[in-house]
């Protein structure tokens, strides 16, 4: 069945070949496309489309509109009618998907009617994305944004005076939320639970969830013998999406994830976990999926061996008080279940964007109890980036000898490859859990900046893993691959949702440039005696990063040292750093759709 899934997923990637031979299965989905975007078929609009239909970006798509003149209001509509219409394309090949296997007879009854229950759900939460959208990100935030003249502290200040951010396990304010802000018969902002805001579409989730599990009951599983944990887990979700007192939302979802947790097999289902697109009140968004693991690369890493021991060497640098901090951190890491495979079916938010790996549950109190689980889709993130055409921004910025050099070590030198994903993206997830308590992120977040340090904090974690575990055959694949991901995420300036990997992207190009270890003059060059350098710029950093989360210091002191906000954006603070990304983004306005030939 991977195998299958494998097939499929390689065919829709080989859609990027109409760039080639101008036809492909899918050409007459493209052109439908750009019709239903008034826009005209040319190299950039193709990319753009090919970009939101099989990589599900939407970022391509915007400049595009952009670049053709359509008003922000225009945008937003383009944005919602491409949405529906990748949701139609991909609801249709996961019905097909679940058609095939029924007709395979692949697994067992039990199986079989997950996937159906699974698919059936999530048709229903594609339904309510688009209403999850409109409410909080294309209305009230952007309300919210007009009222404080795009001043986000302001929008914070207010979010706790009037005690509209919603309260945690222990009468904290809590990380996230799963209600929004509507106005009441006064005007006044008031924090309303989902069941009441989406009163209707909840219903439509809820009767699916019902069906789901009446048909789960009637069979067994026979295999992994996880019936009662699967049943248990849909009801612990009907009851959370049902519940109506806000405050108490966050017990009722961290339940769901106590459920989740038991689940242990190859095929796992995402629900909604995380809570990146809501800038202020952080609503979790409508994440529904089923994931499967790949039987030929699930094993241990070796990087989660790497992450305990540098953290055990690394706290040494503190006070004997933090040991506590990381006591529970190791723990999380021992209890971890990680799953190396692919997304199979996927629904409502993921229409907009798919992870490349992801450790969830975010709730610390579930954490601490139960693990996590980390999720890494390495062979579908490789077979992506094979698919997809040498970009001309990419040459003009890295060189063309670099780019053809990654393209040859990505398609060649599989099982390398397959290495510096672990470190890279693996030792990320891991990184996250690092110095990490139970009330952390809603004290660190009273300026909303805590995902964008985040993100740092995650990649550097398994970076410095590497650098105290070190394999010198793998250090230049490891400095080629950082450079070439920090200077991409500049091209997200704009983009609301990806935000707190943008700010990543700027505090690694800082120190990047200050170890000398990247120049840039026409193109960057990657001086690799300078590595030494650079790894003790960055201990510096993450030496930084680690007291101001251990002391629980908001996240904008850290921040603030490598950028600060200008008309609408975060721009580098230091010189060279912000010379690079305003030449790389003015390249990037004019030329960043455009294919290398």
């Amino acid at each position: 069945m991977y195998e299958e899934i494998e097939k499929r997923d390689a065919k829709l990637h080989s859609a990027y070949n109409i760039l080639d031979s101008g036809t492909n299965e899918l050409s007459k989905v493209i052109e439908d496309f750009l019709k239903e975007m008034d826009l005209e078929k040319d190299e950039e609009s193709i990319i753009a489309a090919l970009n939101r239909i099989v990589s599900l970006r939407e970022d391509s798509l915007v400049e595009v509109l952009k670049k053709r003149g359509f008003t922000k209001e225009e945008i937003i509509d383009k944005k919602e009618k491409a949405y529906l219409f990748v949701s139609s394309f991909y609801l249709k090949r996961h019905k097909d998907l679940i058609e095939w296997i029924d007709k395979n007879s692949l697994l067992t009854p039990f199986y079989r009617k997950l996937l159906k229950g699974a698919h059936e759900v999530g048709e229903a939460m594609s339904g309510w994305q688009s209403s999850w959208t409109a409410h909080i990100i294309n209305g009230v935030n952007r309300e919210l944004l007009e009222l404080f003249n795009g001043d986000e502290e302001k929008i914070f200040e207010m979010l706790f005076e009037k005690e509209l951010l919603d309260l945690g396990h222990d009468g904290e304010v809590a990380d996230r939320c799963y209600c929004v802000l509507k106005r009441d018969e006064k005007g006044e902002f008031v924090s309303v639970p989902y069941s009441i805001a989406f009163k209707e579409e909840v219903k439509e989730v809820v009767d699916k969830l019902n069906t789901f599990i009446e048909d789960l009951e009637s069979e067994k599983d026979e295999i992994f013998f996880k019936d009662r944990e699967w049943i248990g887990y849909l009801k612990a979700i009907k009851s959370a999406l049902l519940h109506d007192k806000r405050h108490e939302l966050i017990s009722y979802w961290a339940d769901v994830d106590r459920e989740w947790m038991k689940i242990d097999v190859p095929i796992q289902i995402g629900h909604p976990l995380e809570y990146y697109e809501d800038r202020f009140k952080k609503a979790v968004a409508l994440e529904w999926d089923v994931r499967i693991v790949n039987p030929k690369l699930q094993k241990e890493v070796q990087v989660k061996e790497d992450i305990k021991n540098f953290a055990k060497n690394w706290i040494e640098r503190f006070e004997n008080r933090f040991e506590k901090v990381l006591k529970n951190n190791l723990k999380q890491i021992d209890k971890t279940q990680l799953y190396i495979g692919r997304p199979m079916l996927f629904y409502g938010a993921e229409f907009n964007g798919l992870f490349s790996a992801q450790v969830v549950p975010n709730d610390e109190k579930v954490s601490k109890e139960c693990g996590k689980k980390i999720f890494a889709y390495a062979d579908f993130v490789r077979e992506s980036k094979l698919s997809k055409p040498i970009m001309l921004l990419s040459v003009k910025i890295m060189g063309e000898e670099f780019v053809k050099k990654q393209r040859e070590f990505i398609k060649e030198k599989a099982d390398l490859w397959y290495k510096i994903y672990e470190i890279s993206t693996i030792g990320h997830e891991f990184g996250h859990i690092l110095w990490i308590d139970s009330d952390t992120e809603s004290i660190m977040n009273k300026t909303g900046q805590f995902k964008n340090i985040e993100e740092f904090k995650a990649t550097t974690g398994g970076l410095l893993s590497f650098f105290f575990n070190e394999d010198k055959n793998l250090v230049e694949y490891v400095v080629d691959d950082l450079v070439q991901r920090s200077v991409s995420l500049l091209s997200w300036r704009e983009v609301e949702e990806v935000l707190p990997y943008y700010c990543e992207g700027l505090i690694h190009l800082q120190a990047l440039f200050e170890s000398k270890i990247i120049s840039f003059e026409n193109r960057i060059t990657i001086d690799y005696s300078k590595y030494e350098d650079m790894k003790k710029i960055y201990e510096e950093i993450y030496e930084d990063l680690t007291k101001t989360y251990l002391y629980k210091k908001d996240a904008s002191t850290f921040l603030n040292r490598f950028a600060k906000k200008e008309g609408g954006f975060y721009l580098p603070i230091e010189k060279e750093v912000r010379e690079f990304s305003e030449y790389y983004y003015n390249l990037y306005k004019k030329i960043g759709q455009k294919i290398f030939k």
